[in-house]
């Protein structure tokens, strides 16, 4: 009896290090929490063997990786070891033919592999409605932060084609800049001008960089955990599933609360994994910056996934022409860069529509402000009313935006808008806050901490630099519990592993 019990107690420990795509290794799970602890003892033991140390990092990565996306961790090491050579190549061409025939077919090999794993099922569903032929094919598994990776990837041959950077001379250290487990499957995407000098370096955590990355984990984990999963677990995937069966004011309200959802879920994501590099000794550039205060919808682009954003008008905007070649043809590529972009974050045509919503609304501000010199691109630089106005106009739209961000078709899309409009009740506000006491609570504390002064967010990071390490880790214990408390019994990915 003893040894069947033994036995089974073992195969769950194997479990736990086995791919289970129900069960991806994140960074909200205990099983994170306790692989990592070990993961660190280990690392700084080996913080001054520098090459053991990038292979120690590496191969963890690779196998966070796995956990996430079962045997395709090869495709991250075909992505890393392509562009390793073809970054070399370019290097080393003396004719600008042949260096653009080698960003050729980087892009080829990385937005091929990008196109074939993401869009085959939506362009065989285009297919088979124009030309009315069912085309029955398995659905392909879409690798987890696919996206990040190839973009990630992209941009170092770009950058050395264009010779901002020098190609690194080891292997192993591009494969660990691509699979840096923090950011791996859902960024920020982090550019190899900025995080290549960092490879090498003596590892060496400040005090600073130590309470700000401890700080950065507890904020992430409960914008994720708490905020983010209850409200989308308790009120706002019910009425997105079904928004015939609420009224007006709910889905109203849900819609807010997918907004504030989707940027605690990952901006969250983002927060922990800049604050787990830093304990690791790496510094990774803001990727949010409180985008719902944002006046108009080009700040809003300044401050939402700032890496995303910076990708798409370094690599794709100004390759495309920029603001260089007259108006027309500046909104034509703002318009064709967010269309894109939200085709990049999805292979739908609810992605592509928020895509040409966002694409149109920047050429349209841009025009306004060409047109009429008051208006200004920043809030900061607008008087008092104009700004309130404008970030009311600005989240407004952007909510407007994530309706069909999130609606599972257009239909749905439509639904939720149609009882809006149509069967709006405000009476039954105070029933509402009865019935979703918890839901109203998480979701006006998500707001106002989103709305609070940036400097009260820089007083906290002082607070926890200057606090001792006991209370750190009290303070990690019961987030931790509250977290344990109120999560459901399924995990809950974060939103951008799809992406």
């Amino acid at each position: 009896m003893n040894s069947l019990i033994d036995s089974i107690e073992t195969q769950k420990i194997i479990d736990l290090f086995i791919y289970n795509p129900k069960s991806p290794l994140i960074f909200s799970s205990g099983f994170f929490l306790f692989l990592f602890t070990v993961f660190v003892l280990l690392y700084f033991c080996l913080k001054n063997t520098r090459s053991i140390r990038i292979l120690y990092v590496t191969l963890f990565s690779l196998f966070f990786y796995y956990k996430s996306s079962g045997v395709y961790f090869l495709l991250l090491i075909l992505c890393a070891t392509s562009d390793f050579f073809i970054g070399h190549a370019i290097h080393k061409s003396q004719a600008q033919k042949l260096k653009k025939l080698w960003v050729a077919l980087s892009l080829m090999i990385n937005l091929g592999m990008l196109a074939y794993f993401k869009y085959t099922n939506f362009l065989t569903e285009i297919f088979s409605g124009i030309f009315r032929v069912p085309f029955d094919i398995e659905r392909i598994f879409l690798p987890v932060g696919i996206s990040f990776f190839t973009f990630q990837s992209i941009s170092y041959v770009i950058d050395i084609y264009r010779k901002e950077i020098k190609p690194l001379n080891r292997w192993i250290d591009y494969v660990f800049y691509i699979s840096f487990f923090p950011q791996l499957v859902a960024g920020p995407i982090v550019r190899a001008k900025d995080f290549i000098p960092q490879i090498r370096k003596d590892v060496f955590v400040s005090n600073e960089m130590f309470g700000r990355g401890v700080f950065l984990i507890v904020a992430g984990l409960f914008k994720k955990a708490v905020i983010s999963d209850y409200i989308s677990l308790n009120f706002v995937d019910r009425v997105f599933d079904q928004p015939v069966l609420y009224s007006g004011l709910e889905n109203l309200i849900a819609v807010y609360g997918y907004a504030l959802q989707i940027y605690c879920d990952f901006s969250g994501y983002s927060d922990m994994a800049i604050g787990i590099a830093l304990l690791l000794g790496f510094h990774f550039n803001e990727n949010f910056d409180s985008p719902y205060k944002s006046a108009t919808i080009t700040e809003f682009w300044r401050r939402w996934h700032i890496s995303l954003s910076s990708w798409l008008k370094d690599y794709l905007y100004i390759s495309l022409g920029g603001n260089r070649k007259g108006k027309i043809r500046t909104y034509f590529n703002l318009l064709t860069t967010m269309l894109l972009g939200g085709l990049w974050h999805g292979a739908s045509w609810q992605f592509l529509f928020w895509g040409a919503l966002h694409g149109s609304s920047l050429a349209i501000h841009k025009a306004v402000m060409e047109r009429f010199p008051s208006f200004k691109p920043l809030g900061r630089d607008m008087n008092p009313w104009r700004r309130v106005l404008g970030i009311l106009l600005t989240f407004h739209l952007v909510c407007f935006g994530w309706i069909f961000f999130r609606a599972g078709s257009f239909e749905t899309g439509w639904e939720v808008l149609n009882r809006i409009f149509t069967a709006f009740n405000p009476q039954l506000l105070p029933q509402f806050v009865e019935g979703y006491k918890a839901v109203c609570f998480f979701i006006l504390l998500g707001y106002f901490l989103h709305f609070t002064p940036r400097k009260w967010e820089v007083k906290a990071w002082e607070i926890s630099t200057q606090t001792p390490l006991f209370i750190k880790a009290i303070v990690c214990t019961i987030m931790i519990i509250v977290v344990m408390q109120l999560k459901s019994s399924d995990v809950q990915p974060f939103i951008y592993f799809q992406f």
